[in-house]
């Protein structure tokens, strides 16, 4: 009987590690399932070795060994720990690929190592009020003074969950905390959500933030002239949205004179087509939150809502056209193993936008990587996160130089 529970539990542990490469997709319960134990296994894979050799220790201390069933677990194990130790390695592995990718961009930027005592958090800062609630956002700032006449980058950090749901609390932690200890100022924005919120309204509510942000730099010590934008999922769809929409008074009702445009834009497994014209999603992400939830239309009797909210499709109009993309520089970053947003958008999106934009276009593919991996610290978030420091910094750099250039002419 002992050696029977060891291989049945060791085919538990297996099977988080084969779902991990070949996630379940079928099934809106075994697509939650397949995406959340992808997710934690690849993100966690060394955590996942230590609990499966402790627990393979204590059954063969056992004695499961002396019977068949054990024998057969052991197999198992040794199956499903080559498989977690390769997927630990491919995270390790990601500096490479940032080092690959970005080239020598960035290379001599300052950073150091987030420390609690090198950032300050401001919870709960009111920055608009919009459909009957008071929209907040939470500011990371450095705590070093800053020198007399200098003045700080600003990005502004977006949440993903689907457009109806996510916490701002919970994502992109360790960008944030790193940002801010290396001295941006970093404001974490609210928007409303859907169902209540229908689309634009989420647009809206961060072209809001953005705006904010400028009226309100001097108190933060902010260089209003540069303001950047990140978020994942849901947050990279509406980061895109930003970057290509600038001003546009559509999405700028009350306040249409005011600059919303940002500086540079670095979306995290976004969301790049609403039309879902190559079939990369499921019916359910259609049928069960763009159409009834977030923009309340149909595709087929609306096509031209939801392209416009499609930053693939908004790219792909201006190459027709012959005219700019008009967006900023973007850092797209994307895991080949998302099975939430579909990898062949992002690299669509990213390929149109290359041919379309006059500014830089840098896509950052990461091998064996899933949805929300930077949810928490691992030696892939610690990669991406340096990545993004790197490309925000060179473009802040080259930022000032210009500014400092214009106003020695001036």
């Amino acid at each position: 009987m002992l050696g029977v529970i060891f291989l049945v539990l060791s085919v538990y542990g297996a099977s988080y590690t084969l779902n991990a490469y070949l996630p379940v997709r079928r099934g809106r319960v075994g697509f939650v399932w397949g995406f959340i134990s992808s997710w934690i296994t690849i993100e966690a894979a060394f955590f996942h070795i230590v609990w499966q050799l402790a627990l393979a220790g204590v059954f063969i201390w056992l004695g499961a060994l002396d019977t068949w069933p054990g024998v057969a677990g052991l197999v198992v194990c040794l199956v499903s720990w080559t498989g977690l130790l390769v997927l630990y390695l491919q995270g390790r592995r990601a500096a490479g690929v940032v080092n690959e990718t970005l080239g020598p961009l960035g290379a001599g930027v300052s950073m150091r190592r987030a420390r609690r005592r090198d950032y300050q958090v401001t919870k709960g800062v009111v920055f608009g009020r919009a459909g009957g609630r008071r929209l907040r956002l939470d500011v990371f700032a450095p705590t070093s003074e800053l020198r007399p006449g200098e003045q700080r980058p600003a990005i502004v950090q977006i949440h993903g969950g689907g457009w109806v749901l996510g916490f701002k609390e919970r994502q992109a932690v360790p960008l944030m905390r790193h940002l801010a200890a290396n001295g941006w100022v970093v404001f974490n924005i609210d928007y409303r959500l859907s169902p209540a919120a229908t689309w634009p309204d989420h647009l809206i509510d961060c072209k809001r933030a953005v705006a904010w942000v400028r009226e309100h730099a001097a108190e933060f010590g902010v260089d209003p002239s540069f303001v950047a934008a990140t978020g994942g999922s849901a947050g990279g769809h509406l980061t895109a949205m930003l970057a290509l929409t600038a001003e546009d008074p559509r999405y700028q009702p009350g306040f249409e004179d005011a600059d919303t445009s940002v500086q540079a834009a670095v979306p995290f497994y976004g969301v790049y087509d609403w039309t879902n014209r190559d079939g990369q999603f499921g019916p359910e992400f259609l049928g069960d939150i763009l159409e009834p939830m977030v923009a309340k239309a149909f595709l087929d009797e609306d096509p031209e809502l939801f392209a416009e909210a499609s930053p693939l499709l908004i790219a792909e109009a201006a190459e027709r056209a012959g005219k700019d993309a008009d967006a900023p520089p973007m850092l797209i970053i994307h895991g080949d193993r998302d099975t939430l947003a579909p990898i062949a958008d992002a690299r669509s999106f990213a390929a149109v936008l290359e041919r379309t934009s006059s500014e830089p276009v840098i896509y950052l593919e990461l091998p064996g990587t899933q949805h929300a991996f930077d949810s928490f610290r691992s030696p892939r978030t610690d990669s991406v996160v340096v990545a993004v420091h790197r490309f925000l910094g060179a473009l802040w750099s080259a930022h000032r130089d210009t500014t400092a250039t214009i106003r020695s002419v001036d």
